[in-house]
């Protein structure tokens, strides 16, 4: 972590200096903003913690609940979003009090005892190398904690209005500034019915699947039910079942359980199959009662026991999957002639099962998409055009989620197969644990996949690094700081600052590198020159870093470009965290853990959102200044 760059500057080094423009929290909700969030979710918080870096852009964020969130419902953490985590600077705390999910069991009806489960199948949650985090499981509040005080210690110190309710929200498209208004009513005791009015240029919906905001844009969830109904719950409990620290899917001749352990080594989520519904029937018709579930929970578990002390949370729900075909405001007849002004994200644009443990996840994913977009749009670094990439990029890998939600669910809620009157019925329990392996990186958050687009290059020179695959998120691996010596993660230089970074791999020489960091310092065609803002750092758009093969004690650091070694800052400092080497102690050497060509090199380049944008030669100058000459303004 770096800090003092502007200063020496005692105590927490996560507390920034509030900015000049920074303003008080206040009771009333500003009449204008440049962004409006509705919604203190887990993709309304990502979305607000990634603006509130940005003092210069004016955020609100409202919740119709009367304060945070104290006990969360989707708790599952993906390899991918702890990657996320990293970024804003809470990883290891997360990683700190949760559970980590390590192996899954698979239990199924006992043949000689079909009343009776055994154990037929034991796998690693994630396979090895999928990343450098667990995936692990932690009460979502405690995310939410996270995010709220990340927000608190910003520069804009940004900080939600509770009890907020939507009541309307209009568009007009010819408006120059400002052109959302949204209407909110009050919902606590002390203003009840009062209504506010915010003028917005952007709005953004996370407010769930009820979204309010959705329904006032005119987009609808479409979608099924698998017309079958689950229970969940949160249990303290006394069991002689032995995987119940384990996360474990179980089939049995009663029905179908999914045990979760909870962080704290005493709490247990169990997922239990409840009743098949009938074709227009919901699930509150059934009435449904803790003990029901409980009962349930014991007769799948036999011959095991199962003794329920504490019950902090539990409830109902019916599996079902519904998606939105568009995640903006903009009509499709006036795509590409309107800029969207109002978006959704999360639950209000997707739902599916919980099983795959995806919601809070995806959610994320999001908004961690949108907030970059918005940030440079709002601070002219990108022509608007950008924002139309966030609908096409989300709603496409949301139906691939989806589609693989809907058959893990059917499989999931289907019997351990029998032969009955002579013919196999349900699922194979060793398919089911098959299909579970096949898609680990689904289900880890490692399935997205974007398309080419104004942001994604083509792959034309993706041989050049086939570790890193443009459109799929960027694989850290191990390297040593040249500085100092320090292994590191390279992937942990991606923050949530709205900065690209661009990780240059020398070649077998240097020329090829040194060549890149005089076109990008002494070019006028060079994208650094022409689209970092004047008076601002060299780094403040493109963040560039190399790494080089030799060992880190063979290279010279004073013989580097000054690109890679910049000054920084009121006082200019020297920025040492610029220059890297594999970690060949360790024997992980990053040009062949990530198929890096030792002879040409290679050029990664990686969105704000730590996605890979484009792979090109680092003599390809040209391709280089073209690509972001397509999206961003010149400064």
């Amino acid at each position: 972590m770096q800090f003092h760059l502007d200063g020496f500057k005692p105590g927490d080094p996560h507390i920034h200096a509030a900015a000049p423009s920074a303003r008080p929290h206040t009771d009333a909700v500003p009449e204008q903003v440049d962004v409006l969030i509705v919604g203190c979710g887990p993709a309304g918080l990502t979305l607000a913690a990634q603006l509130a870096a940005f003092p210069d852009i004016r955020t609100c964020i409202v919740e119709q609940k009367e304060g945070p969130l104290q006990l969360g419902q989707a708790d599952g953490i993906a390899c991918r979003t702890m990657e996320m985590f990293e970024a804003f600077n809470f990883a290891e705390r997360v990683l700190k009090e949760a559970c980590w999910i390590n192996e899954v069991t698979f239990w199924k009806p006992d043949e000689k005892e079909p009343g009776s489960i055994v154990r037929h199948g034991r796998v690693q949650d994630t396979e090895d190398g999928l990343s450098e985090f667990p995936h692990v499981v932690l009460n979502q509040a405690r995310v939410h904690d996270f995010y709220l005080e990340f927000m608190r210690n910003s520069p804009s110190r940004l900080e939600p209005h509770y009890a907020r309710r939507v009541a309307d929200v209009s568009v007009d498209p010819a408006a120059k500034d400002y052109p959302v208004t949204v209407r909110l009513e009050r919902t606590d005791p002390a203003h009840e019915g009062r209504q506010e009015t915010v003028r917005a240029r952007y709005v953004v919906g996370c407010d769930g699947a009820r979204s309010a905001v959705r329904k006032a844009i005119g987009r609808q969830l479409v979608g099924d039910s698998a017309n079958q109904a689950w229970g969940v719950m949160d249990v303290l409990a006394v069991t002689d079942f032995p995987d119940i620290r384990y996360k474990s899917a179980v089939q049995s001749a009663a029905g179908n359980l999914l045990v979760i352990p909870r962080e704290g080594d005493y709490l247990v989520r169990l997922y239990v199959e409840m009743d098949k519904l009938g074709e227009e029937e919901r699930v509150a018709n059934r009435g449904i009662t803790l003990d029901h579930l409980v009962t349930t929970a014991q007769r799948i578990l036999q011959p095991y026991t199962l003794e329920v002390k504490e019950v902090p949370w539990w409830s109902v729900y019916e599996i079902g999957q519904r998606i939105c075909d568009k995640y903006d405001d903009v009509p499709a007849q006036d795509a590409g002639a309107r800029m969207p002004r109002v978006f959704i994200a999360g639950d209000a644009c997707h739902t599916h099962s919980p099983k795959a443990g995806q919601g809070m996840n995806f959610s994320m994913q999001d908004t961690f998409n949108l907030g970059w977009k918005l940030a440079s749009v709002l601070r002219g670094q990108c022509s608007p055009k950008l924002l139309d990439t966030y609908s096409q990029e989300r709603q496409v890998v949301a139906q691939e989620l989806i589609d693989f939600d809907r058959e893990w669910a059917k499989m999931f809620s289907d019997r351990a197969k029998q032969v009955a009157d002579g013919a196999a019925e349900g699922v194979d329990p060793k398919e089911f644990q098959k299909y579970f392996e096949r898609h680990g990186r689904f289900t880890a958050g490692m399935g997205t996949h974007y398309k080419p687009s104004l942001v994604t290059g083509e792959a034309t020179h993706q041989p050049l690094a086939t570790g890193f695959t443009i459109g799929t998120r960027f694989h850290s691996a191990p390297v040593v700081r040249i500085a100092d010596g320090k292994p590191v993660q390279l992937g942990h230089a991606g923050k949530a600052d709205g900065r690209w970074r661009l990780y240059a791999f020398a070649g077998a020489d240097r020329s090829g590198l040194d060549a890149l960091c005089r076109f990008l310092a002494e070019s006028p065609d060079s994208p650094v020159r022409r689209f970092t803002p004047v008076g601002q750092d060299v780094d403040a758009v493109f963040d560039l870093r190399a790494i080089f093969q030799q060992p880190h004690a063979e290279l010279d650091l004073g013989a580097m470009p000054g690109l890679l070694l910049p000054r920084k800052g009121r006082h200019g400092l020297r920025d040492y965290a610029k220059v890297f080497s594999p970690d060949l102690k360790n024997r992980q050497d990053i040009f062949d853990l990530r198929g890096v060509d030792r002879k040409q090199g290679a050029l990664v380049v990686v969105r704000p959102d730590q996605y890979i944008a484009h792979v090109l030669p680092l003599a390809a100058h040209r391709e280089l200044a073209d690509f972001f000459a397509r999206f961003m303004l010149p400064n």
